[in-house]
């Protein structure tokens, strides 16, 4: 297996970009390299660990535009059970939940000034906080 396989390269940041996982992608073909390998070359080669950069990026990107297809798929929200009744479907609700959080979780991580928690630090103007240090050097010889 070649390192400097631009064609191999292309292919496995193509599918992180859309939403593939390193670990099954390298693991899809007998071709790819292992896991360690790849981590190797990215610590090797600059620009290749900075196209990886890129690619999880715009994988952040993906993600959210996943969340509102899985959040408008309703097709399988219901089922008919044995009564002939309409239910809600509670598996298909709970895994469409975990493939949203899931999906949020990993952009808000890989894109955080995008798809972050904004955090605000605010406090009141008329009474600021004031941080005091207190180091204590003196040492009493009566203990």
């Amino acid at each position: 297996m070649k390192k400097n396989n631009p064609e191999m390269i292309a292919e496995i940041l193509d599918q992180i970009v859309f939403g593939k996982s390193l670990v099954s992608i390298l693991k899809s073909k007998p071709e790819y390299p292992r896991y360690s390998t790849f981590m190797e070359w990215l610590n090797e080669d600059k620009s290749l660990a900075d196209k990886y950069t890129r690619a999880k990026e715009e994988q952040a990107d993906f993600l959210a535009e996943e969340l509102l297809e899985i959040a408008d798929e309703t097709s399988h929200d219901t089922i008919i059970n044995e009564n002939g009744r309409e239910v809600p479907n509670s598996e298909w609700i709970n895994r469409s939940r975990l493939r949203v959080d899931t999906r949020k979780w990993i952009a808000s991580k890989l894109k955080p000034k995008k798809y972050g928690d904004r955090i605000q630090h605010a406090g009141d103007p008329s009474a600021p906080v004031v941080i005091t240090t207190i180091t204590e050097t003196k040492f009493r010889d009566d203990e």
